[in-house]
C-alpha cells in the first residue's frame, strides 16, 4: 500500500528520494481522501519552496486542498502530463501521479519525515 522506499508527511504528501532529487507527490491516502482530481497548481520549474510550506493545491470534485512541500529546494520539474491529465494522481499516485521533482537543499531535513510503517499508523488512526 504505503511503498517502503518512501517518505511520507502527516499532510499526506511522499518523497522519493534519488541522489540529491526528490520526486514528491500525494499519497493513495490523500486522493482516495479527496475523490476524483480535476486540477492541479504547483509552481514552475525554478521555483524554491520550503520545507513543510504551501506549494500549491489540488483540487478534486469535492475541495481544494493545500500541498505542503516535504522537503526544501529548487523545483526542477513539474509532472505537466499530471497537469493536464490530474486524474492520473488518482489512477497512479505513487507512479505517473507524482507532482514535482525537487533539487534538495538540505539532505538533513530527510530527518524530519515518516517512514511507511509511521505513515501507516497515522493513515490506520483516520488522520
Amino acid at each position: 500500500m504505503n511503498p517502503p522506499e518512501l517518505k511520507y508527511t502527516k499532510e499526506h504528501e511522499w518523497a522519493r528520494i534519488e541522489g540529491n532529487v526528490a520526486t514528491i507527490g500525494v499519497t493513495h491516502f490523500a486522493q482516495d481522501s479527496l475523490g476524483d482530481v480535476v486540477y492541479i497548481d504547483v509552481p514552475a520549474a525554478g521555483a524554491e519552496v520550503k520545507q513543510f510550506a504551501k506549494f500549491g493545491e489540488i483540487e478534486s470534485v469535492k475541495a481544494v486542498s493545500d500541498l505542503f512541500a516535504p522537503l526544501g529546494g529548487r523545483v526542477a520539474a513539474v509532472n505537466e502530463e499530471a497537469k493536464k491529465t490530474p486524474e492520473l494522481v488518482n489512477k497512479d499516485p505513487y507512479g505517473k501521479g507524482w507532482l514535482i521533482k525537487l533539487e534538495l537543499s538540505d539532505q538533513s531535513q530527510l530527518k524530519h519525515l515518516m517512514d511507511a510503517a509511521a505513515y501507516t499508523k497515522l493513515t490506520a488512526s483516520g488522520h
